[in-house]
């Protein structure tokens, strides 16, 4: 297996191996593997130390930031506090100066007292407690060996937790599904007791020993959680679920939250009482030996298991799972289930089953190797579905279908909120630009953003200047210079004030603003540029509101614009195109970072060529008002500003509301490039704000224009500019819908991917209507297929 080690971030340390409890689902002593019965009770000063050494080895090695360490068992507090403070103790040693250190433990509680909290407390140990809810639920499986009921005592132990001196500490409660229990009953038990987070484990169980359904139902836990979701929606979501939470990431683009979920690589490995290091430990439910790797703290680093073929099979992602996984709509979120529960020791006798692939032990690494072998060579294996596989889509489908309307971005179906969405988009690039700087832009910057204070205050000044689609090329390259040290980072940076003084002249705010200019010339972002002096030249001049226009004073000139909109031997404003029933968009031409499309951007039009591309552009807005007049409309409502290029008419670097457009060309091909342009430009600026799919590229898919497979977002990229394009030229209709039905069910798309492509369908199906009454099919070129990308 090829690429490279995951580290580790996460470390289960057994301190003791036996328990206080006798709970018949557990995982540890009542299932396959029973190599509990050969290892010592308690843990060694020689195991601690080693780990603690092997541990900050490895977090050096990978320059980890944090690490986590649980305290487990059997019952870790049977261990004893002076053995769990040399626990502490040595890890905190270890760690120190190399990783931030984040120490929990996972207890039934009973032993739980003020002594174990205190020193808890110490250490910063976060300690969470199993509950499997009432007293009925919980003392289903949750018993001593004689019978009796843990329960009280585990309520006495949340109780203590709870305490003001201890509350910190509470990690929440862990509760383990049996949908034998009222669902309703276990989790307002839970709630009852405010706990900071819920977490619901499923039972473990394989295809050999599956799990109990009562009623036979294919979908029994999904509807047991489902149910405890609704009642936890109900009483207004009061802490979170680790579960539910991570279905609402997956399905929104996020990653996993949990091992059980998702397709994030492992990146947790287990010390034993003795030392010995271990896979996950659920594979205990597999088969005796399944978590070995033959390696230990004494004489092996954690590299060595980083590199064992049964964890690198658990950090292959999508390639991890079965091919019946791969093809579902619901693995992102699902990530084939977690991986115990996915074998089976012989082949299913329908399908002939899936080998896990290599058989045999690897002497290489050490042990055998879980997730490569099967119990028996080349027969079963972990290569298949989850047991609780139609669980776990009806649960993620449940949870989409009861969240997704207020899931979705508002930006996805209204163009004013995605207007607003890049608006903030912005924002928060010039705060992370100032953040960026951390002084290093002296008085210039801070008195120009203290200016730009005031004129969020007074005016729309800013709002406008902000909005202008090549302030965000500004900012996300001086941003980028300055975390990459580019010459020049700084200079760049400092251009802030420009943006500050063209917000209070529009503003109509008379403050004194100090802007450096370059190579003679002061550019004012949305109004034009100033000459000042000769070629070469730089320095820095004055710039404030006068008369109706404003003055620009330098050491050793002064140049007075009083009609800012009229050209003058030294001033020219950014032009307009409003002609002949065309939106009155900006032609800038002049804007500094204007040059930040796929082609070179034009240097600047004389008034002969500006008034000959204005008038095709506006001979092509008639034609796209006749033929697709809503798309017109559309792209009319949230353009601001076209570009004159040499050539072509790629997308760029900016933000919404700019297009590239090539000088030349018929009113029929810029009405093309203007739609082409304009679908293209959208569909950026939505996957700016919000998250249409993820682990793009893991899949491929034929695209009707092209023999060559394209990862989604191509292919959605596709499908968006043609359902456009369809509305002008229908000849564009048959590759759109074609690309629409290859995108249905793909896994990669967010719940706001599906919203669009369901609005996608809705407007080719509207298109499709209207098409025999205005479209247009000539005499331009349609649709072309290409060979590849």
């Amino acid at each position: 297996m090829t690429g490279p080690l995951v580290p580790f971030r996460e470390i289960v340390l057994k301190v003791h191996s036996r328990c206080d409890l006798a709970c018949d689902h557990c995982y540890i002593y009542e299932h396959a593997d029973q190599s509990w019965r050969t290892r010592p009770k308690t843990i060694s000063d020689e195991a601690i130390s080693w780990t603690a050494l092997r541990l900050a080895e490895h977090a050096k090695t990978h320059a980890l930031p944090s690490v986590s360490v649980i305290l487990h068992g059997g019952e870790p507090l049977l261990a004893g506090p002076a053995r769990l403070r040399r626990v502490c103790e040595e890890l905190t040693r270890a760690l120190d100066g190399v990783a931030d250190l984040d120490l929990r433990i996972h207890t039934n509680g009973l032993q739980l007292s003020p002594r174990y909290l205190d020193l808890f407390d110490e250490f910063g140990v976060k300690v969470g407690i199993s509950l499997d809810g009432d007293k009925t639920a919980n003392d289903r499986h949750r018993r001593f060996a004689d019978g009796r009921s843990s329960h009280p005592l585990v309520l006495k132990a949340v109780e203590l937790l709870r305490q003001d001196r201890y509350r910190h500490l509470d990690l929440g409660l862990l509760c383990t599904v049996d949908v034998a229990n009222d669902p309703i009953a276990v989790y307002d038990a839970l709630d009852a007791l405010d706990p900071p987070r819920i977490d619901f484990l499923l039972p473990h169980a394989t295809w050999d020993e599956p799990p109990p359904r009562p009623d036979g139902s294919a979908t029994a836990y999904a509807d047991w959680l489902l149910a405890v979701f609704d009642r936890w929606d109900e009483r207004g979501r009061r802490m979170p679920v680790r579960l539910f939470e991570s279905v609402f990431s997956t399905l929104n683009g996020g990653p996993s939250l949990t091992e059980s979920l998702g397709l994030a690589p492992t990146d947790l490995v287990v010390v034993e009482t003795d030392g010995t290091l271990e896979q996950v430990d659920s594979l205990k439910s597999a088969y005796e030996g399944a978590a070995a790797t033959g390696f230990d703290v004494f004489a092996h680093p954690f590299d060595a298991v980083a590199a064992h073929p049964g964890v690198r099979t658990r950090q292959l992602g999508l390639a991890g799972v079965s091919e019946t996984c791969r093809q579902c709509p619901v693995v992102r979120s699902c990530g084939g289930g977690l991986y115990t529960h996915r074998y089976r020791s012989e082949p299913d006798a329908e399908t002939g089953g899936a080998s896990a692939g290599t058989t045999g032990t690897s002497t290489e690494t050490g042990g055998a190797s879980a997730g490569i072998t099967g119990a028996s060579a080349g027969t079963g294996g972990f290569d298949n579905t989850s047991v609780y596989c139609a669980d776990l889509a009806a649960l993620i489908r449940g949870i989409e279908s009861r969240t997704a309307a207020v899931s979705v971005s508002p930006a996805v179906a209204d163009t004013g909120e995605l207007l607003v969405a890049q608006q903030e988009l912005t924002r928060s690039l010039l705060a992370e630009l100032h953040s960026e700087l951390a002084g290093r832009g002296g008085e210039t910057w801070q008195a120009a953003w203290e200016l730009a204070g005031l004129a969020e205050q007074v005016s729309d000044g800013l709002d406008h200047v902000l909005a202008h689609p090549y302030t965000r090329t500004w900012l996300v390259d001086s941003v980028a210079a300055l975390r990459e040290d580019r010459p020049g980072a700084l200079t760049a940076a400092l251009r802030f004030p420009s943006y500050v003084a063209a917000a209070l002249l529009r503003g109509g705010l008379d403050r004194p603003v100090r802007v450096g200019y370059l190579d003679g010339r002061l550019h004012l972002p949305t109004l034009g540029t100033l000459r000042l002096h000769g070629p070469g030249e730089s320095g820095e001049a004055e710039v404030r509101l006068a008369e109706k226009g404003f003055v620009v004073r330098t050491a050793t000139a002064e140049r007075l614009v009083t009609r800012p909109a009229d050209a003058t031997p030294y001033w020219r404003p950014v032009r307009r195109l409003g002609r002949d029933g065309a939106p009155d968009l900006v032609l800038d031409d002049l804007d500094p970072y204007r040059d930040c499309f796929g082609a070179p951007a034009h240097p600047g039009l004389g008034t002969a060529e500006a008034a000959d591309w204005s008038g095709r552009l506006a001979a092509a807005w008639g034609l796209l008002r006749a033929a697709a007049p809503e798309q017109a409309a559309a792209a009319a409502g949230s353009l601001s500003t076209l570009t004159p290029l040499t050539a072509g008419s790629p997308p760029g670097r900016h933000g919404y509301g700019a297009l590239g457009i090539p000088l030349r060309g018929s009113a029929d091909e810029l009405a093309r490039g203007l739609l082409r342009g304009f679908r293209r430009a959208t569909l950026r600026a939505l996957t700016e704000v919000t998250d249409l799919y993820a682990h793009d590229g893991e899949w491929s898919r034929p695209a009707p224009w092209q023999e060559a497979p394209v990862p989604l977002s191509e292919l959605l990229a596709g499908a968006y500019e043609r359902v456009g394009l369809a509305a002008y030229d229908p000849r564009y209709a048959d590759e759109a819908s074609r690309a629409l039905d290859t995108l249905e069910g793909a896994p990669e798309l967010t719940v706001g991917g599906k919203s669009l492509l369901t609005a996608l369908r809705e407007e080719a199906g509207h298109v499709r209507r209207d098409v025999g009454g205005h479209a247009r099919t000539g005499p331009g070129p349609g649709p072309r297929r290409r060979s590849g990308h």
